[in-house]
Order: C-alpha cells, then structure tokens, then sequence
C-alpha cells in the first residue's frame, strides 16, 4: 500500500475514529498529565501511520492498535525517566459524582501504582481481551501471562487494603 493513496487516508482515518478512544486510554495510563496524554496520543498516531502499510492482518486491527499504542507509551517513558504520578485531569468516566466514576478513579490511582508492563497486561484484561490476544500482544507466553495476572490481581487487592 502506498501512503498517498486516498483509499490509505480514508482507511487509516477510520480506524482512529473506531480506535480513539482505545488509544487515549492507553495514553491516560501512562501520562503525568492531560498535556502528556495528548502527546502520546500523537506520538502513537505517528506510529500508526508509519506502521499502517506494514499491517498484514495477522491480528485484529484491535490487537494492532494496542501493541502499537502500548509500545509507544512504554518508549516515551523510557526515553523520560521520570516518575508516574497521579493525573491531575478527570475524563467524564472519571467523575466523582457518580459511585462508578469513584470506582474508576481509586481503579486508575491502584493500577498507576503497578509497574508499566504490569499496567499494560492489566488494562488490557480490563478490555475483556482473551489471553490469546494479550500474550500476543505484550509477547509472552499465554502461560506466563495466566501467572502474571494471577500476580497482578493480587498486588491490586493489597493496594486496596493498603489505601
């Protein structure tokens, strides 16, 4: 495929109206602040791009987007070094007026608290991702990933405890 091709533009245009908000979630995850998130949020958009004729259809576009998304957030924060603190926004599903949106926000503050590839495996479970596709995605063994989770969990119910 080539780039310039309007077909090309038409596709990749609606996959990021299909994927937005899939991508920005991951974003959230991983940014400091709603200035980071947008960044990041355009940064995977750059590497979507540069990825989409590369796509073979292997996986799911879902599953694509993910890994691209994920990757992306995981070599800016590399790149950053810096420390994971608290956003300070509050996205509509985040709202204190409402018992989910609380649930939503003590989720977000416990899973920022869990290593980056942590957070990645967990999210991406919390997206009712089946194993298969999550292994896939992260790259370890369905098995490996089955131990990981079971871990995750764990450490999320003791941050409960500890809060």
């Amino acid at each position: 495929m080539k780039k310039s091709d309007n077909n090309d533009n038409r596709d990749f245009q609606r996959i990021v109206m299909e994927q937005k908000s899939t991508i920005y979630s991951v974003c959230y995850m991983y940014a400091t602040s709603k200035e980071e998130a947008d960044d990041l949020f355009q940064e995977t958009l750059v590497n979507l791009w540069q990825g989409f004729d590369t796509f073979r259809g292997d996986s799911s576009i879902r599953s694509w987007v993910y890994r691209i998304s994920l990757n992306t957030c995981l070599t800016q924060k590399r790149k950053k070094r810096i420390k994971t603190v608290p956003l300070d926004i509050s996205p509509e599903v985040f709202s204190n007026t409402t018992p989910e949106g609380r649930n939503n926000i003590l989720l977000h503050q416990r899973i920022t608290r869990l290593e980056p590839f942590d957070r990645a495996i967990i999210l991406l479970w919390l997206e009712d991702m089946t194993y298969e596709e999550i292994a896939a995605i992260v790259g370890i063994s369905v098995k490996a990933l089955s131990v990981r989770l079971t871990r995750i969990r764990q450490k999320l119910i003791s941050l409960n405890s500890n809060s």
